[in-house]
């Protein structure tokens, strides 16, 4: 008798099997029970026939409480009106742990009581659903890097250089000396990337803003990338292939979860290559012609950023931003140099920047001057400096927000689900 996933049911219609998980809920008629159980792939139905299986069995099921594990054995058989289609004749049961009276109930709960319960609220269908596809969308991004000749390469995460600006990170004493949380790891990446040519990292972030928003986590993850030889149309190019790459696979690969979370998939079906591109210019004008009061030269809030998108029914790249807005290291345009060789690509239905990328200065003299000019200490980006000393060449880069992307892939409205222990402003429990 073969132990097996219940999403994989399918491949054992009339077949003994034993399900090893968790009671999710249960009912009985008296004669009849339903247990519905669930082992982390998804939910089935077992029916336990008192009759069947005698007195002593049935009532050891009368006595499971919500989250109680246990192992289940019996025949399979397909069954379109109960939970997942397939449903199990139960022959044997075996009880793990009785659980004590569980805190989530199948009914509604508060958003704060559900947060302070995170570790438990994990369990929830809707919840494991969005964790499956934020691991489809990981592992989809690794297999397009990997087929297109890109080296992982890990960024470290304590550092003793800001990279996106001095206001936003989490301090901390490194042994006597002054270290911060990683706020992006970009600026290895491109040591790496001369050496490796192209490359990529994913880790943590950090971000000390105090923003609550929808939008902003304090830690979240980044999918970066570095390439050597690459300019500023080559890296657009890139992470469209990428971003459509992993759109086709989730929209494969976790239809079942898409339907748990009531996500409109028609939306993303539709989304083709190539997508839309205007400059920073342009979408001043079609905030103008939204009637929104906004300055060239100011940056996009999360406002602005649904304004522009809902002109789209694909993601669309925004590129060439005012230089003063934008990171020290990002290569002003020749042909103007009060813009940048940047883009930042905004996900359609008002989710905002989901990658930020450009063309990175190659030029030593020109970057030791916006390093001076942003009044960052020049000795610890002594190392940085030295990649343009030694072989530097033309080179591009780009982040992907994971949590970001997961929100927007699943439809959700906050993105305090995309990840499985959020850390949100003044909070970080559990």
């Amino acid at each position: 008798m073969a132990t097996v996933l219940i999403k994989n049911l399918d491949k054992h219609i009339g077949e003994e099997v034993s399900v090893r998980g968790w009671l999710y809920n249960q009912r009985s008629s008296g004669k009849i029970s339903f247990l519905i159980v669930r082992d982390g792939t998804g939910l089935v139905q077992g029916v336990l026939v008192k009759k069947d299986v005698g007195e002593e069995l049935a009532s050891l099921a009368g006595n499971l409480t919500q989250e109680s594990s246990l192992i289940i054995r019996g025949v399979v058989r397909e069954e379109p009106r109960s939970v997942g289609g397939y449903e199990i004749l139960i022959a044997g049961l075996e009880i793990v742990s009785i659980a004590e009276e569980y805190p989530i109930t199948h009914k509604e709960h508060g958003v704060d009581f559900l947060a302070d319960r995170r570790h438990l609220w994990l369990r929830t269908p809707r919840q494991t659903a969005i964790i499956r596809v934020r691991s489809e969308i990981e592992q989809s991004i690794r297999d397009f890097f990997y087929e297109n000749d890109f080296v992982l390469a890990d960024a470290p995460i304590i550092t003793p250089a800001a990279c996106e600006g001095t206001t936003t990170l989490f301090e901390l004493d490194y042994h006597g000396d002054k270290a911060f949380l990683s706020q992006s790891g970009q600026l290895y990446n491109e040591a790496a990337a001369m050496a490796l040519g192209r490359i990529y990292c994913l880790g943590p972030t950090f971000r000390a803003e105090k923003s609550k928003t929808r939008r902003h986590l304090m830690e979240f993850w980044m999918i970066e990338a570095e390439m050597a030889y690459f300019d500023m149309d080559d890296n657009i190019n890139l992470q469209e292939k990428m971003l459509h790459f992993v759109i086709r696979r989730v929209l494969e690969r976790c239809e079942r979860e898409m339907k748990t979370l009531e996500r409109d998939v028609a939306r993303l079906e539709k989304i083709t290559l190539p997508f839309p591109r205007i400059s920073y210019t342009e979408a001043v004008e079609i905030l103008k012609k939204e009637g929104v009061d906004f300055v060239w030269g100011d940056d996009f809030g999360a406002p602005h950023e649904t304004a522009i998108s809902k002109y789209f029914d694909a993601p669309v790249f925004v590129h060439r931003y005012p230089a003063t807005i934008k990171a020290f290291y990002m290569k002003p345009d020749p042909e103007n140099p009060a813009v940048v060789l940047g883009a930042d690509l905004l996900a359609p239905e008002g989710y905002g920047e989901i990658i930020g990328g450009g063309q990175r200065i190659d030029d030593f003299k020109l970057l030791e001057q916006r390093i001076a000019e942003h009044n960052l200490p020049q000795e610890a980006f002594a190392w940085y400096l030295d990649l343009r000393r030694y072989g530097s060449v033309p080179h591009s880069g780009f982040g992907l927000g994971i949590e970001r992307t997961v929100a927007w892939l699943c439809g959700l409205d906050h993105i305090r689900e995309t990840i499985p222990f959020p850390r949100m402003l003044h909070k970080m429990y559990p």
